[in-house]
């Protein structure tokens, strides 16, 4: 392949991840649609098991001057990288899956006697706290931090668009809007995000960022 093929990422790269796309034929622009911030909250009333869905959550958790007194619960989380980020701080991950709805199944059918703190941001999806209300299971739920959108218009043709989460969809929409693009998604809640008329839609296999670059190299081989 000769010719670049330009590409935004919709959050700002590690410089690996960057590397790696610049090594396989791609002009990578990039920019972060969203912006986090941990939240101040208070550890109490703490229920026997944790539920993390984000690393976001975790990271803040983390940063917690009495995070230590967590440890000796288990935990339920979404994500690989969020289960490496607590196991390597010292946690116990009993269950981990991909996707938030994969965990309030197996919650429901299978821990449906436990319960359960809910480590959450302000965007998060009402799937998991819906399930559990539903099933009766006892659970709260504690914002530990915040997603605001960060819109900016994109001046510049691109051929393709990777995203990462719904609320990097939502942001991006707010000033751009999506023609003949082909959307790399990090997984099925994100692609959900994108409007109905998009069709050139590519989720990938695992949901991490690294996934996502590789489905985009594979995609223009």
């Amino acid at each position: 392949m000769s010719n670049l093929v330009t590409i935004l990422s919709t959050k700002v790269l590690s410089p690996s991840q960057r590397e790696t796309l610049e090594n396989n034929y791609f002009s990578v622009i990039e920019e972060d649609f969203i912006a986090t911030k941990n939240q101040n909250f208070e550890l109490t009333e703490i229920n026997s098991n944790l539920i993390f869905t984000s690393q976001n959550a975790a990271q803040s958790v983390l940063l917690h001057p009495k995070c230590q007194e967590l440890k000796s619960k288990n935990i339920f989380c979404v994500g690989i990288k969020t289960k490496a980020l607590l196991e390597e701080n010292g946690f116990n991950v009993i269950v981990y899956v991909d996707y938030a709805a994969d965990l309030a199944e197996i919650i429901t059918l299978i821990y449906a006697n436990e319960s359960y703190t809910f480590f959450s941001g302000n965007l998060r999806k009402e799937t998991l706290p819906k399930a559990l209300k539903e099933a009766k299971i006892k659970f709260n739920e504690i914002q530990v931090y915040e997603t605001s959108l960060t819109p900016k218009k994109v001046k510049v043709a691109v051929e393709a668009i990777l995203f990462f989460s719904p609320s990097g969809v939502e942001s991006y929409l707010k000033k751009n809007t999506i023609k003949k693009e082909l959307c790399f998604c990090i997984g099925e809640t994100t692609a959900d995000a994108l409007p109905k008329t998009v069709k050139n839609i590519i989720i990938a296999a695992q949901p991490s960022i690294e996934d996502v670059i590789e489905e985009c190299i594979e995609e223009y081989k």
